[in-house]
């Protein structure tokens, strides 16, 4: 599959996401500018994590009116695959292409840590194939990290099965006291109803590595890869 990730100013987790999808998931990746206003044919586009335009006003509110964005959201509504990572997940929320908002951290603070995540959705790509009976061990690193939406919009959203993942813990059970900072319904990552735009804060691409001692996160992406 031909993949697009996309650098914006300030995007610091790009060349993470292109070492694990083109070194360790041997795909064909090309690097696309926040100026870029072509595609170059991908079939899946990832905006990767950072702090793209220095987060300034809200995270992800400037880097949605970038250039490359135009023909992001063309591709998102052609049906063509589009996921958002941390950052990304942000720009997806500010651009209108996924429900809710990521808001502070309910501490305040940055949280950099491994968490454990029980994959939800039978029917998104980067859920679809995964084993829903345990915890995958995948890093976050955000300040604004809180998944809210309306009540109805949640309710919705596992009503659809649009809901990716949850945080939980490392039996897989989904507990406020595994809840790292105050998502509703502990929801970590969201899609569209179509379930080709797949947004979540944590951070597979840092798990993809034996040297790392985690590798976790190819299943995940090994999942959407083959839902193509």
């Amino acid at each position: 599959m031909k993949c697009g990730v996309v650098t914006f100013p300030g995007s610091n987790c790009n060349h993470d996401m292109i070492y694990a999808l083109g070194k360790t998931l041997g795909q064909d990746v090309v690097e696309l500018w926040h100026k870029d206003q072509d595609k170059k044919n991908c079939e899946l586009i990832v905006l990767p994590g950072g702090f793209s335009y220095g987060d300034y006003l809200r995270s992800g509110a400037i880097a949605r009116f970038s250039p490359i964005m135009k023909e992001v959201v063309k591709h998102a509504n052609k049906g063509g695959l589009l996921l958002g990572i941390c950052n990304g997940f942000q720009i997806l929320c500010e651009a209108g292409l996924l429900p809710g908002a990521l808001l502070h951290n309910n501490n305040q603070k940055f949280i950099c840590k491994n968490t454990f995540l029980k994959a939800c959705s039978n029917s998104a790509g980067i859920t679809e194939k995964v084993n829903k009976d345990r915890a995958y061990k995948i890093p976050i690193a955000h300040g604004e990290g809180r998944y809210y939406a309306k009540k109805k919009v949640v309710e919705d959203l596992f009503e659809n099965d649009q809901v990716l993942f949850q945080y939980c813990d490392l039996n897989g059970q989904v507990t406020e006291n595994d809840n790292p900072n105050g998502s509703m319904q502990n929801i970590a990552g969201v899609s569209n109803k179509n379930k080709n735009i797949m947004g979540m804060m944590p951070h597979p691409e840092r798990a993809v590595e034996p040297l790392l001692g985690n590798t976790d996160g190819v299943a995940l992406f090994e999942s959407l890869l083959h839902s193509a």
